[in-house]
C-alpha cells in the first residue's frame, strides 16, 4: 500500500483533527481533552512559527513549532509539540514520514536541533508520557535521545482541605485573595515577568481567558497568584509567590481554591502539571506523583538536496 503523501494542515481542518486525535491519542485522559490539546497546540504566538503538516487522506498529524529553547543560548529550536495517527493506519510508516516532513520544515528555517517535549506557552505535555511506549521507540528509533525527565503530580478534588482558615490567617497578615478576571492580566504579566520569567506571563492570560486564575495581594500589590486550565481543563499551573509573601501559606490557599473551582466544573481529579516542589503539593493537597514524561532532543544537520533549495536533514542524536 502507497503511503499517503504528506501536506500542509491548515485551519479548516480543525474539527477533523480533533476527531482524529479523540481516537489516536491511547490515553482515556488525553482523548477526553482533545479539543482543548488542539486549540492549545494551534493557538498563533507571537514569539514562535509554527510547522503544521498532515496526511492528504486525514489519517495523521504534526504540529511543531519554533521558539526560544529550555537551555542557556538555546534561541533557535525546533519542537515537535504532537504526532497523531489514526490506530487503523498504524505500522505504515506514517509517524516517521510526519516527524521527517516537520524536521525538514524546521531545516529550512535554519533550526539545528529539536526539542520533542512541551514549548511552553501552550503546550499539551511536558515531554512523551511513559505509557505511550511505541511512541518512545519510535523517538529512539528516529534518532532522538533522551534527556531529561518531568513528571505530573495528580489531586484527587474530593480530598481538597477548606482554605477558609487560611484565608483568614493571610487577611490577618493584611494579605487579601481573590479571583482575576481579564483587567488583571497586565499586573499578574508584570508580576510573573518580573519575579519568573520564562513563559508564564502568557499562561497566565490563557488561564484567564480559558481556565482560572487565583492572585494573593498586599497593600494593593501582587504577591502571588496560582492558575489552571490555560492549556487543558484538569491541569494546573503555573504558580508562583513573591519571596517577600512566602511561608505565609499564600501558596497553599490559592492552589486550593483553584482545586476546588475545576471540582466545581466536574472533574474528579486534577493534574499539577511540570511539577518542581513535590513535597509542597503532597503536603498541601495529597497530590501523588502519577505521570511521567521523557523528554528527548535530536541535533539536525542537512544538506542540499537534488531540489533547488531544498534542505534534506540528517539526523544524529545528543
Amino acid at each position: 500500500m502507497d503511503r499517503p503523501a504528506v501536506v500542509e494542515w491548515t485551519v479548516d481542518q480543525l474539527d477533523d483533527t480533533v476527531a482524529l486525535c479523540a481516537q489516536a491519542l491511547d490515553l482515556p485522559e488525553d482523548a477526553a481533552e482533545a479539543g482543548p490539546i488542539l486549540r492549545t497546540l494551534t493557538a498563533a504566538r507571537e514569539d514562535r512559527h509554527m510547522v503544521r503538516v498532515a496526511t492528504a487522506d486525514g489519517s495523521g498529524v504534526a504540529l511543531g513549532s519554533t521558539g526560544p529553547g529550555p537551555g542557556p543560548g538555546d534561541a533557535g529550536a525546533g519542537y515537535i509539540d504532537l504526532v497523531a495517527v489514526h490506530p487503523a493506519a498504524r505500522r505504515r510508516g506514517l509517524g516517521r514520514a510526519l516527524v521527517t516532513a516537520v524536521e525538514q520544515r524546521l531545516a529550512e528555517r535554519g533550526v539545528t536541533g529539536v526539542h520533542l517535549a512541551g514549548h511552553p506557552p501552550g503546550f499539551a505535555w511536558p515531554g512523551v508520557d511513559v505509557r505511550y511506549t511505541p511512541a518512545m521507540c519510535a523517538a529512539e528509533a528516529l534518532g532522538y535521545a533522551h534527556t531529561r525527565t518531568a513528571w505530573n503530580m495528580t489531586a484527587d478534588l474530593a480530598a481538597v482541605p477548606d482554605p477558609a482558615p487560611g484565608e483568614a490567617r493571610l487577611a490577618a497578615a493584611g494579605v487579601a485573595v481573590r479571583r482575576a478576571g481579564a483587567a488583571d492580566v497586565p499586573a499578574l504579566a508584570a508580576f510573573a515577568d518580573a519575579e519568573f520569567g520564562g513563559a508564564w506571563a502568557a499562561e497566565l492570560a490563557d488561564a484567564v481567558r480559558y481556565g482560572g486564575v487565583h492572585l494573593a495581594e498586599r497593600n494593593g500589590q501582587v504577591t502571588g497568584f496560582a492558575a489552571y486550565g490555560g492549556c487543558r481543563p484538569s491541569w494546573f499551573g503555573p504558580m508562583g509567590t513573591a519571596p517577600a509573601g512566602q511561608g505565609l501559606g499564600i501558596g497553599t490557599v490559592l492552589l486550593r481554591r483553584c482545586l476546588l473551582d475545576q471540582r466545581s466544573a466536574g472533574l474528579a481529579t486534577a493534574q499539577v502539571c511540570w511539577v518542581g516542589p513535590v513535597r509542597f503539593y503532597a503536603g498541601a493537597v495529597g497530590a501523588r506523583v502519577e505521570r511521567v514524561f521523557f523528554l528527548f532532543h535530536k541535533a539536525l544537520s542537512f544538506h542540499k538536496g537534488p531540489g533547488p533549495g531544498a534542505a534534506q536533514p540528517t539526523t544524529e542524536s545528543t
